[in-house]
């Protein structure tokens, strides 16, 4: 059955994907064919549908349209969305990282569990290590990076009491990535694979204990109806791209692709600092307020210790860099250390 779901969703794809026209140069109307982010987000809601849908069309003087769809919204589950965007099913697509790290390693490099303990330092990290990450995309997957971005702090959410990191051991814990699991196994927990539209029922049948997402996502989300215990720790930040079939890409012509990448330039800024401010939004809205989305979701809010901060700085040294570096290979550890490295001050052996 699932099978079949797929080839569905594929057919229904590369038939809107059939109908765009390819691009030689900005003289007739094109439309583009894209697959955006998690459509419950703030991100997708007040950022990139009104992006596609309608400041591309008026920068474009209405010579590029979209067709623009959430990937949840077409029955896609995240970790699919590069490889069939590699494969030439859409023309551009937005997804997060971490969904696809266990096929492809070199994803979890700018947003390992306990590297960046702000947002601030997870923009230095992800720009030094932008080139490597796209010349690995161009070269493997057919694909062009377009823009890299976050989303809020991606910080746990527990349905019984929780005071801190060492709370972990022994629950069943949903995380997205493998730097994630790496850095619950450390305190003893239980890493578990699920999607993120499952895990509301997930928490409130007590299937998983705890759940790792974004402050506002989870509150969008509603996560806060199985979850009671908001812990504010950042782990990481949901790292995400923005990108395009290479082929088609290529075949734009120079003036579309420079439009492209200048609006999506503001695009990519917009949603850095919209993450940024959100934040403390979201720890708020899921908590006791205020709150500009809905009424506060009443969770209680768990702050982490100095030994928690501690604590965090050792998981990622004693088993999430070993972890990455086991899986990502000596060529990846070494691009890591040159560029991610060397802004973290940190040196994988």
């Amino acid at each position: 059955m699932k099978n079949i779901i797929m080839k569905n969703i594929i057919s229904t794809i590369a038939a809107l994907t059939t109908c765009s026209l390819t691009v030689g140069a900005v003289h007739a109307e094109t439309t583009v064919n894209v697959v955006g982010n998690l459509g419950i987000t703030t991100q997708s809601k007040l950022l990139e549908a009104p992006f596609w849908n309608e400041k591309i069309v008026a920068a474009s003087n209405g010579e590029i349209k979209a067709r623009f769809q959430p990937w949840n919204e077409m029955g896609l589950k995240g970790p699919e969305i590069f490889r069939l965007l590699g494969q030439g099913v859409m023309n551009i697509a937005t997804g997060q990282l971490g969904h696809s790290a266990g096929d492809m390693p070199i994803n979890d490099a700018t947003d390992l569990a306990g590297l960046s303990p702000t947002i601030e330092e997870f923009k230095k990290v992800t720009d030094s290590f932008r080139g490597v990450l796209g010349s690995y995309y161009a070269d493997n997957v057919g694909v062009e990076i377009l823009t890299m971005q976050s989303f809020q702090a991606q910080i746990l959410y527990c349905r019984d009491e929780f005071g801190g990191l060492a709370d972990l051991k022994g629950r069943k814990v949903r995380g997205s990535g493998a730097s994630q699991a790496d850095f619950v196994k450390y305190f003893g927990g239980i890493p578990v694979s699920m999607s993120f539209g499952e895990v509301q029922q997930g928490l409130q049948q007590g299937v998983i204990d705890c759940a790792i997402t974004g402050t506002l996502g989870g509150y969008s989300a509603k996560w806060h109806e199985g979850a009671n215990f908001l812990y504010t720790l950042p782990i990481n930040w949901g790292s995400g791209v923005t990108a395009a079939n290479k082929s088609w890409w290529d075949g734009l012509s120079e003036q579309t692709r420079n439009m492209l990448r200048k609006e999506l330039s503001k695009l990519e800024d917009e949603m850095w600092a919209l993450n940024s401010e959100e934040n403390e939004i979201g720890i708020n809205c899921n908590t006791s307020g205020p709150c500009p989305h809905g009424d506060p979701a009443g969770m209680t809010r768990v702050d982490p210790s100095e030994e928690d901060f501690a604590l965090r700085s050792e998981a990622m040294n004693k088993a999430v860099l070993p972890g990455f570096a086991s899986r990502c290979g000596q060529d990846c550890v070494a691009k890591f250390n040159s560029t991610i490295g060397s802004v973290a001050g940190l040196t994988i052996n």
